[in-house]
């Protein structure tokens, strides 16, 4: 297989940024593409190179399988890398980069498929021999075999996108009355955010640790797991702190999971880079999970205790190079924490905005990684994640020390964020136990059982410093860059201010100027109206205008960076003033009907 000389990167933020610098490491030539708001976004100016994809939605942009393969042959790049999330676990984008004659940096289109289809993993893991808790066999056909299933095996059940990951797509039903109501979410969520809705059905293990391997296998026949990972912290299923290596693990644990992982690959004749996923229940039983056939988003933890860098790994692999080495010994521990723009003490609720002010921390043991600057609008269109803060010490208790200070240091402006959150773990006894042999006591629902009470008193001031200090006002400049496109390529250049208004009327044609626009507080509902808590589209009306409703009764349904809100009646009365219907698009704030009564 010919070197790999130039990656079009098929995504954006974080990851996008995280591969074109792994590609400028490797002297690989890097292209960015960008939807209309990410035009002047991080990844498109770290990038080589970077076109539109001319469109707002990620439907439209970033999903569009023609667009991205046209953006590849324009710029001449060989190779594409999906990065995380949109393409990135999509077998027909595989088979389309492959048949385009472009070097897929991902696993085999069959394995995606085998492994991307939850039910199909479970029979691969069954054949490998993997630990598996009870589960339908195939997707359901509708909600009656999800009764059928908890009548048979017991409450509670989840309900899972058989195409999903990440959380999305995931339901859990502890009350049969609940079944129907969450099998219409997951087929929603799920048929949103990865275009397809078949779900199965699976025993849901109460209060486990989620744990998984990050895993490389090259097309010579090796398979290596780099590191476990513990990835337990997690509100609405997605992961929000995660550790490398798992802790509190017996060695017995630690060899099935390794073991079962391998095995696992093996059987789906994997290549690239991989996560295997598992929980580890109460009393100390090891379920497969899924497979991950992408980078995971918590790669740096291994990284950093393993001395790999996965991203580079990738492109070796991709390339048709052997990995060299068959085990990796690891060194130290490595903790990430996801800086969202959610606010904890309103339920982990997005809140998209423009961040005035974002400093950084740095020191010993602390790396970063983000899809933002200083001056960026976090929009609701797309993930809510501004960074990714990482510290690594020699030990577990080391790596905690420094964390502490990290978050300290830390300073975001402009919108909540889940810093204090993650502030308040680290005091928190069961997340770093005053003894070290006592019991690891976190696990997949620990933020809204154990925690929920102390969520309320982790809010902070609107627009105030997560590190308690004012917003210093910016020098005013007397430069401004100006963002131009010419034939869908995007160009910049550097002018006086205020010139570039002056000869918009004389831009090339096609040329645009990026636009920002604020994005309106978040406000709660009071008296008789129900407001929006965030920017959303509406994807469910549970109730009909002049309807009769009691206190917590499901009124409707928002979807806003990736996740879906139920907002609901917070008084009883009748409904009035309800016009919004499925697909309106509504701000924050914003009166969503009356309850009067």
């Amino acid at each position: 297989m010919p070197a790999i000389s130039k990656v079009l990167i098929a995504n954006r933020g974080e990851i996008a940024v995280r591969i074109a610098r792994a590609c400028r490491d490797a002297r690989i030539g890097s292209v960015a593409v960008y939807a209309d708001p990410d035009r002047e976004a991080l990844h498109v100016r770290v990038a080589d190179e970077a076109f539109a994809l001319d469109g707002s939605r990620a439907q439209e942009t970033y999903l569009d399988i023609a667009k991205l393969l046209d953006v590849a042959r324009r710029s001449g790049a060989d190779a594409v890398h999906p990065g995380y999330g949109f393409l990135a676990e999509n077998a027909d984008f595989a088979r389309a980069v492959i048949g385009a004659g472009l070097v897929w940096v991902g696993p085999p289109p069959a394995a995606i498929e085998q492994l991307g289809d939850k039910v199909s993993a479970r029979h691969i893991a069954l054949r490998a021999g993997a630990p598996l808790v009870p589960g339908t066999s195939e997707p359901v056909a509708d909600v009656r075999e999800i009764h059928e299933f908890a009548a048979a095996h017991g409450l509670p059940v989840a309900i899972k996108a058989a195409f999903g990951g990440g959380g999305r797509g995931l339901k859990v039903a502890r009350l049969a009355s609940e079944i129907d109501e969450m099998f219409e979410s997951a087929v929603r969520e799920a048929t949103a955010a990865f275009g397809r809705g078949e779900c199965f059905v699976e025993r849901y293990l109460d209060s486990p640790r989620h744990v998984e391997t990050q895993c490389l296998a090259d097309e010579h026949g090796t398979v290596v797991v780099v590191s476990t990972r513990d990835c337990s912290l997690q509100r609405r299923h997605q992961k929000l702190v995660e550790e490398a290596p798992a802790p509190f693990l017996t060695s017995d644990q630690r060899e099935q999971l390794v073991t079962s992982s391998i095995a696992i690959l093996r059987e789906a004749g994997y290549v690239g880079a991989g996560t295997c996923e598992f929980l580890v229940g109460v009393d100390g039983t090891v379920s497969f999970l899924e497979v991950n056939t992408r980078l995971q988003v918590e790669h740096p933890v291994s990284e950093e205790i393993s001395g790999i860098d996965l991203v580079r790994e990738q492109l070796r692999i991709a390339a048709g190079e052997p990995l060299g080495y068959d085990h990796v010994v690891t060194r130290g521990h490595s903790i990430e924490f996801r800086i969202n723009g959610e606010d904890p003490s309103a339920g982990f609720l997005p809140a998209p905005g423009r961040l005035s002010t974002l400093r950084f921390p740095s020191g010993p043991g602390v790396r970063v990684d983000s899809g933002v600057v200083e001056g960026d609008a976090v929009s609701g269109a797309f993930d809510s994640m501004i960074a990714k803060l990482v510290v690594t010490g020699a030990t577990r208790t080391q790596a905690v020390e420094r964390a502490r200070r990290a978050l300290a240091e830390l300073e975001v402006v402009g919108i909540p964020t889940v810093v204090p959150f993650h502030r308040a773990v680290l005091e928190h006894e069961d997340f770093v136990p005053a003894d070290p042999q006592a019991p690891f006591r976190v696990h997949t629902r620990w933020i809204e059982t154990a925690f929920a009470d102390q969520l309320a008193g982790l809010a902070a001031p609107a627009g105030a410093s997560t590190n308690g200090t004012h917003e210093e006002q910016p020098e005013q400049p007397t430069l401004e860059r100006v963002v131009v496109e010419v034939g869908g390529k995007r160009l910049e250049v550097v002018i006086p201010v205020g010139l570039a208004r002056s000869v918009g009327a004389r831009q090339a044609p096609g040329a645009r100027r990026p636009v920002r626009r604020a994005v309106a507080r978040s406000t709660g509902s009071s008296g008789a109206t129900l407001s929006s808590p965030m920017q959303g589209t509406i994807v469910k009306v549970a109730v009909a205008d002049g309807a009769e409703v009691a206190v917590g009764d499901l009124v409707v349904v928002l979807e806003a960076m990736k996740m879906e809100q139920p907002l609901v009646a917070h008084r009883a009365g009748r409904v009035t003033g309800l016009s919004a219907g499925v697909g309106s698009s509504v701000s924050a704030g914003s009166a969503i009907c009356d309850i009067v009564g």
